[in-house]
């Protein structure tokens, strides 16, 4: 191989890279976004300066199921966002995700900073309840439930609309700033990379959108702790079905670039 074709490769190892360039599409991508109110002790712990929480102290607890990535396959994921502000700007920090297969786990860590580990999430229709789960080492961390298309329907997948602003609310919320925390060691251990990376999706359809009562069991454990965010008032959950794409990120914040207390 030469030097040339070393350049490029879109991703790692050579033999068999385990993704191809982007920008991301995904089809009918299933959403299961419970939000609740926590802890801001521990909402201001796992925001990394100079984001600043935005005084809500709600989080989102997202299950996502991912039938048609191009690139990335087929996968679900499950994990804690956290809203914040970062200058001013009202954003979405990705604070925990989990999933179960390598090819989004590489891309997303290297690529945007996602915080990806694998686990084994699943999002399913059990019976009449929209039932999201979180394994990790063969322990249940995260149960979440909602209705099934019960109550408060916005949209419905034979194309009709009960709710225009209520489907352009929830495009409006998915093309909301997301920030990741990337951190990348050097070959000796020291950061090669430390951003805060931020991204807007794209291209959004949403195809289906449902809103209702919800409730969210988070465990403690120690290599998944979503439990670490606490609930103490479970808000409402919402389940949407969207095409969208994912384009490459930028970087908002360098602290490699910034002397420590100047953030």
């Amino acid at each position: 191989m030469q030097q040339a074709d070393v350049l490029d490769l879109p991703s790692m190892p050579l033999a068999s890279p385990s993704y191809p360039r982007g920008p991301y599409r995904f089809i009918n991508r299933e959403y299961l976004i419970i939000t609740y109110l926590s802890d801001p002790a521990a909402i201001r712990a796992q925001l990394p300066e100079p984001l600043e929480p935005d005084g809500s102290d709600l989080v989102l607890y997202e299950f996502i199921k991912m039938p048609d990535s191009s690139g990335f396959g087929s996968y679900t994921e499950s994990g804690t966002v956290i809203p914040a502000r970062y200058d001013g700007e009202a954003v979405n920090f990705t604070s925990q995700m989990y999933l179960d297969i390598e090819s989004p786990i590489s891309g997303g860590r290297e690529i945007w900073g996602f915080p990806k580990k694998l686990a084994q999430p699943t999002l399913a229709v059990r019976q009449d309840t929209l039932t999201g789960t979180l394994d990790y080492a063969g322990e249940r961390v995260a149960l979440g439930t909602m209705r099934y298309k019960q109550e408060h329907t916005t949209y419905d997948l034979k194309g009709e609309t009960v709710c225009t602003a209520c489907v352009d609310t929830i495009a409006k919320k998915m093309a909301k700033t997301q920030v990741n925390m990337k951190w990348i060691p050097q070959v000796d251990g020291s950061a090669a990379v430390a951003q805060l990376v931020a991204y807007n999706l794209v291209d959004i359809t949403v195809k289906g959108a449902w809103s209702g009562p919800a409730r969210l069991h988070l465990v403690p454990h120690v290599n998944a702790p979503v439990a670490d965010l606490p609930v103490r008032e479970t808000i409402a959950g919402m389940h949407f079905v969207a095409d969208l794409t994912l384009p490459y990120g930028r970087v908002l914040y360098d602290y490699l670039d910034r002397p420590a207390g100047d953030a």
